[in-house]
């Protein structure tokens, strides 16, 4: 048994959800999110709560996760959801322009990305070598940060590169002299 799809998904005041088939669409002050659930599971809407149950032995894989994704859609539309980059290294830094992040990371050339649709990218205010980006869809904006990340990874002797705000990067030691 799942303990995770046991529980009810509370949407509150401000988020309404809505049931057409196997797709529901969640509303909240910041957004609207849609997801497609497979047949195996059943979702009701009782009481300003959304109520996930398996319909047979093989939906018990499928149960948790589709109570856990349809929370992170309510928490989305209601709060969002705001991930943080530092960048480290002598030359290394971002810049936003519209819907285009260009990073300078080391290179020859500037590395240019194309922000997706739904999530925000901001400059901090204080710290020039960090952003901020936000957005309702936690898939959406842990792909976009992912990605961000992987083309400059942290490297272990200096550190230089680009890191979660918060992450703990392992240090080696290096060479040492006589």
């Amino acid at each position: 048994m799942s303990r995770i799809g046991k529980l009810p998904v509370e949407l509150g005041d401000k988020v309404e959800a809505n049931i057409q088939g196997n797709e529901i669409t969640i509303k909240g002050p910041l957004g609207q999110l849609q997801y497609t659930f497979l047949d195996i599971v059943d979702v009701k809407i009782i009481e300003k709560t959304v109520v996930v149950t398996p319909k047979g032995e093989e939906a018990k894989a499928m149960w948790g996760t589709t109570r856990s994704l349809i929370q992170n859609m309510v928490d989305g539309v209601r709060d969002g959801y705001k991930k943080s980059l530092e960048i480290n290294g002598v030359g290394y830094k971002f810049e936003v322009q519209g819907t285009k992040l260009i990073l300078s990371i080391g290179y020859s050339h500037k590395v240019e990305v194309d922000v997706p649709q739904g999530l925000k990218v901001e400059m901090d205010e204080k710290a020039k070598n960090m952003i901020h980006i936000t957005g309702v869809d936690k898939q959406a904006l842990g792909a976009f940060t992912s990605k961000i990340r992987a083309m400059k990874k942290p490297e272990p002797y200096k550190g230089k590169g680009i890191k979660y705000v918060g992450e703990q990067i392992r240090r080696k030691a290096g060479k040492t002299g006589k």
